[in-house]
């Protein structure tokens, strides 16, 4: 029975690549505050947005819509979960690649002792700003997940079936991009960013036939 198992979900292999991938972005976030040519990433509409801290839920409900995500579309479609992987795991390796060649920061945080207000999610943002840094943000790796995610659960024809959810799924996406400015984690150019490299991402993964996708079957 593991046997069968094991080989039927095999393709949670590719789950190793955050064994590259979070070793090397947590170097980044050392290494980056080092260099001297950290460019500023910023512009006049981000001066604009209000710090909001309700956007917290939303920024937060990235992490499990992102890890449901993966468990659902591992146990629901090889060939579903092969495409997630390859629109996120190309985007992510980008970014990385141009927060090593391009280093990046943003300086739109606010100071929590002058914002005149105190309740568990500013105390939850204060908390996540304390031990993130505010480099290597463009593009926003939060949002480019979000848009790869909704689009690998909107193509799936499991998940599709569903109406309400693939609304939910849409709105949750608006929600948590909208929410990496609010509580100014992320400039707007950064959000431009993850979205302008989605699209050939797209279509990497899903309008480009891959030789080795074509005995990738569905379950």
């Amino acid at each position: 029975m593991l046997k069968s198992f094991i080989k039927k979900y095999s393709h949670g292999v590719l789950l190793v690549y955050f064994l590259f991938y979070m070793p090397y972005f947590s170097f980044l976030n050392v290494y980056t505050p080092q260099r001297a040519n950290a460019a500023v990433i910023s512009c006049p509409l981000d001066n604009i947005i209000p710090f909001w801290e309700i956007f917290a839920i939303p920024y937060f409900l990235w992490f499990a819509y992102i890890a449901a995500g993966y468990v659902f579309l591992m146990f629901s479609s090889k060939s579903d979960f092969v495409r997630m992987c390859i629109f996120l795991y190309s985007g992510m390796t980008i970014s990385l690649i141009i927060y090593t060649l391009f280093p990046n920061c943003q300086q739109l945080r606010v100071n929590y002792a002058e914002l005149g207000r105190q309740n568990i999610l500013t105390e939850a943002m204060r908390y996540v700003q304390s031990i993130d840094t505010p480099y290597n943000v463009f593009p926003s790796i939060h949002c480019l997940n979000s848009i790869g995610m909704h689009i690998a659960l909107s193509k799936s024809e499991t998940f599709k079936k569903h109406r309400l959810l693939v609304i939910a799924s849409f709105i949750l996406t608006i929600l948590i991009i909208l929410s990496t400015v609010f509580v100014k984690q992320h400039s707007v150019l950064d959000i431009i960013g993850a979205v302008a490299l989605s699209v050939p991402l797209y279509f990497l993964a899903y309008r480009t036939k891959l030789s080795f996708l074509k005995d990738v079957k569905a379950n």
